[in-house]
């Protein structure tokens, strides 16, 4: 069985910036300005990478006033570890395979 594993998501996660993020927000639930004050990136920076965790159901949001929360999916980290756990599986499986040259 050939395992593959999500390429979009990885790319998402490959970025140091979100990376961080979701990184924090595996620790915790943090608003925008928690965010800015952990990382030291510019708001508007921020909120570009925070859009994109969004868009790929990375992170989910609560509005609590003024401020927007973001929490880690944690489902989501759970499915790509797993995917690379399928790879690794399969490579120990087959292991002594070589296909032979033509």
């Amino acid at each position: 069985m050939l395992m593959s594993v999500d390429t979009d998501l990885l790319r998402i996660l490959a970025d140091p910036l979100r990376m961080r993020i979701v990184t924090l927000l595996a620790r915790e639930t943090l608003c925008t300005t928690h965010l800015v004050a952990e990382t030291g990136a510019r708001q508007t920076n921020l909120s570009n990478h925070l859009k994109v965790l969004r868009e790929a159901g990375v992170v989910d949001t609560e509005p609590c006033g003024r401020f927007t929360y973001y929490r880690l999916r944690p489902e989501v980290v759970e499915t790509l570890a797993g995917q690379f756990a399928g790879l690794a599986a399969e490579a120990r499986a087959t292991g002594g395979t070589k296909r032979a040259c033509p």
